[in-house]
């Protein structure tokens, strides 16, 4: 009788908040599934897999069952992590040296002259091409009046000449001319 395959198991690991976590999986969807995690970790370059040859004997220990300990510790991976990261604290200043950071004076604002310049500049401009824009519209309007006037002229002088050169051809023909 043949006994079944084992499975071969990856160990990933990812940061979860104040936690670092491992788990032995045989692929990543498995691994997230594990974790809980319905985006994919390892394309956002978050989880990876482990090289830790203790956290990876440690995982695959218990497989597909989430390992965890603080960041940044030494510990051991399990299964319930001990708490938060131990933070050293950081020291307070000597007084003198509080006082004397107090005694800075702040930096004077910048100067604004330049960017007022400039705001001005751009102002002047924008108005001068508003005035341009108002002359040539101006100028447009006369010259379509000047147009449409020209057109009514045209059509009243091209009625009355071909009224006179209709006039001209019959009064030729009537007195036996051909044309």
């Amino acid at each position: 009788m043949t006994q079944p395959k084992a499975r071969k198991l990856k160990v990933y690991q990812a940061p979860f908040g104040f936690h670092e976590s491992i788990v032995a999986a045989p692929n990543q969807a498995a691994a997230l599934r594990a974790w809980g995690s319905h985006q994919n970790l390892f394309a956002e370059g978050f989880a990876k897999v482990a090289t830790d040859g203790a956290a990876i004997e440690a995982a695959l220990a218990h497989p597909e069952t989430p390992l965890r300990r603080a960041i940044g510790s030494s510990d051991p991976f399990e299964l319930g992590a001990k708490g938060l990261p131990k933070v050293p604290r950081a020291e307070k200043p000597p007084a003198e040296k509080r006082q004397r950071k107090a005694e800075i004076p702040a930096p004077p604002p910048p100067d604004r002259t330049a960017l007022d310049q400039a705001e001005q500049a751009l102002s002047a401009l924008e108005e001068r091409r508003r005035r341009e824009e108002e002359e040539f519209s101006r100028r447009w309007d006369a010259l379509q009046r000047e147009q449409e006037s020209a057109r009514r002229t045209y059509s009243d002088a091209k009625k009355a000449a071909d009224a006179a050169f209709k006039s001209a051809r019959r009064t030729y023909r009537n007195a036996g001319g051909r044309a």
